[in-house]
C-alpha cells in the first residue's frame, strides 16, 4: 500500500482492476477545508489518461511490477522474439505490444520488459540507438552542421531527421525517447 501524500511522476498502482502510472500529481491545501491530492494518472494497458483527486493521507495498493532484461532475438511473421538473459526462454510479443517503439528495435537489443500479472505492460528500449543509415538524399558540398535537416531511413525501416551532411552508410546516434539525432557513431 502506498499513501497519496506519496505519489511521484512514475509511481504505479493498482486501481479499479488495471495498473496505472502516475504523470502529475499536485498536493492542494486550501485555506478551508481537507488537503488533497489532484493526480493525472495513465492506464499503463490501453493508455488512457484520466484525472482523479484523492484525500491526503489516503492508502491504495501499489501495483508490483517485475522487470526482465531480454535480447531480442528476430521476427516471426508478425511477432518479435525476445530471449530471457536468465533463462534462455523464448516469449513472443504483437508489435501493438511494443508500441511505436518497434521502430529501432535491431537484433541483439537488450530491452527492459514490464510485466504485471503475467501481462506485458511496457517494452523499454535504451535511452539511445545507434543505427546505419540506409536511405538518405546525398550531401552536397558546403552543407554544415549549422545547416538544415533532412529524412534519412535507418536499417531497422524508422525515419528521423539527420543534419545535411549525414550520407547512406553512416553509423548514427539516436534519442528513442523523442526521436531526435544526437551525433555520429565513431
Amino acid at each position: 500500500m502506498i499513501s497519496s501524500n506519496d505519489f511521484r511522476t512514475g509511481v504505479t498502482i493498482e486501481l479499479d482492476g488495471s495498473v496505472w502510472r502516475v504523470q502529475e500529481f499536485l498536493h492542494v491545501k486550501p485555506g478551508k477545508g481537507s488537503a488533497f491530492v489532484r493526480t493525472k494518472l495513465k492506464n499503463s494497458q490501453t493508455g488512457n489518461v484520466i484525472e482523479r483527486t484523492f484525500r491526503a493521507g489516503e492508502t491504495v495498493p501499489q501495483a508490483n511490477l517485475e522487470k526482465n532484461t531480454m535480447q531480442y532475438t528476430y521476427k516471426d511473421g508478425e511477432q518479435f522474439v525476445f530471449m530471457d538473459m536468465e533463462t534462455y526462454e523464448e516469449s513472443r510479443l504483437d508489435p501493438e505490444k511494443i508500441g511505436d517503439r518497434v521502430k529501432y528495435l535491431s537484433e541483439g537489443m537488450e530491452v527492459n520488459i514490464l510485466t504485471w500479472n503475467d501481462q506485458v505492460l511496457e517494452v523499454e528500449l535504451p535511452n539511445s540507438v545507434v543505427l546505419e543509415v540506409t536511405d538518405t538524399d546525398p550531401g552536397v558540398k558546403g552543407d554544415t552542421a549549422t545547416g538544415g535537416t533532412k529524412p534519412a531511413t535507418l536499417e531497422t525501416g524508422a525515419q528521423v531527421m539527420v543534419p545535411l551532411f549525414i550520407s547512406v552508410g553512416e553509423k548514427i546516434k539516436i534519442d528513442t525517447r523523442n526521436d531526435s539525432y544526437l551525433g555520429r557513431e565513431n
